[in-house]
């Protein structure tokens, strides 16, 4: 079995122990994404401000670095117990999206990559 088998596996394991499979929603299990996301952009923001470590929106004190990978970890967390609740592979997810973005074209604009359709 492969790391990210292994761990997906642990994941979803998790969250049925939890009952988050049983009694959440896909909705609300979307919503602990945004979470997550606002909580790495927090940690990003005080990154390109140049802080080693900062006092999170929970009031804990953080190393900004350890903030973003914890943060990271979490989405994805979250993103695979989504794949769960929709029977989804999370590979098949990725593998579709990297299809199509493969063969987009565009170019960087203000330090973001913008897509030729949008320019």
């Amino acid at each position: 079995m492969d790391k990210f088998t292994e761990l997906n596996e642990r994941v979803v394991n998790w969250a049925d122990e939890k009952g988050i499979l049983k009694g959440g929603t896909p909705l609300a299990q979307h919503g602990k994404t945004e979470e997550e996301v606002a909580e790495v952009r927090e940690a990003l923001f005080a990154q390109d401000n140049y802080l080693e470590y900062y006092k999170n929106s929970k009031g804990a004190s953080v190393t900004t670095i350890d903030e973003i990978k914890d943060g990271i970890g979490d989405v994805l967390v979250t993103l695979l117990i989504q794949c769960k609740m929709q029977n989804i592979d999370p590979l098949d997810c990725l593998e579709l999206a990297l299809n199509v973005i493969e063969k987009r074209k565009g170019k960087m604009v203000d330090g973001t990559f913008v897509k030729e359709s949008t320019l």
